[in-house]
């Protein structure tokens, strides 16, 4: 377990030097932020149907969204592409350890550091400016934590798993331009996903997206009561194992069969 908390600390500290990149993601998802929350607004005004969720609960899901934004799984990890295209994957399995947890914990410090340096202006920015509010209580808050660490968990076993399957492809450009577009949609970081259609709830319960957003959203907001939040977040953690256990499958069945050629 040292050689694995080594390699999430090593990264986790390497990620954190991307400062620039982090300032330049908070100005712009809070531009997007405004844009979008004038949209719902503009939506809201003009609706008379009564809504699964109130124009102040869509504000902070919109908000939330924003500052939680590098929590989707946006592309395959860039260093084991590289590893991958290079042919230096053979070097890792030289490695005395669990290949598929070294990755694991290089894929899990991609999405948390990157996350922590916008998450927490954002959270500032929108909390004095713009309209979003605390929790509604304490439980709510602490089932969020635990939500968002579930959804941790979650986004990173679904970012190896995408990693592993450049193993079995020639370009991994096709996954890295639908994943975005799946994740977005399907997560409820375009729309919240109560608002979609009556009919869609039942597939969109079931598919891993929600517990990477929604579920610790809603749970923020308090449209999920900490009392009913336990399920939901076994939702997430259920997908994560089943995602690893995926991903740990599909590595050892393509470490039996890739092939390295170079010098």
């Amino acid at each position: 377990m040292m050689a694995y908390a080594a390699v999430l600390g090593a990264n986790f500290r390497m990620m954190l030097q991307y400062r620039a990149a982090a300032f330049a993601g908070v100005a712009t998802q809070v531009f997007w932020g405004l844009i979008r929350v004038m949209i719902f607004e503009a939506f809201y005004r003009s609706s008379s149907v009564t809504q699964p969720m109130s124009l102040p609960e869509v504000v902070d899901y919109v908000w939330l969204g924003q500052a939680m934004l590098l929590l989707l799984p946006f592309r395959p990890d860039g260093e084991i592409a590289q590893l991958i295209r290079s042919g230096n994957v053979a070097y890792e399995l030289t490695r005395p350890a669990d290949l598929y947890g070294f990755w694991y914990m290089r894929c899990l410090a991609a999405r948390t550091a990157p996350l922590l340096l916008r998450a927490v202006p954002v959270f500032l920015i929108a909390g004095v400016f713009f309209g979003l509010r605390a929790p509604p209580s304490g439980g709510s808050a602490a089932m969020y934590a635990l939500s968002t660490a579930s959804a941790m968990l979650l986004s990173a076993a679904l970012t190896a798993l995408i990693s592993i399957t450049l193993l079995w492809t020639i370009s991994g450009e096709g996954v890295a331009r639908l994943l975005p577009a799946a994740s977005w949609l399907l997560a409820g970081n375009i729309i919240p996903l109560p608002l979609f259609p009556e009919w869609a709830q039942g597939v969109l319960n079931v598919l891993p997206f929600r517990g990477m957003a929604d579920t610790p959203f809603r749970i923020y907001i308090g449209h999920i009561s900490p009392a009913d939040a336990w399920l939901p977040i076994l939702h997430q953690l259920a997908w994560a194992a089943a995602l690893a256990l995926l991903g740990r499958w599909l590595l050892s069945r393509a470490m039996r069969r890739v092939v390295v050629q170079g010098g």
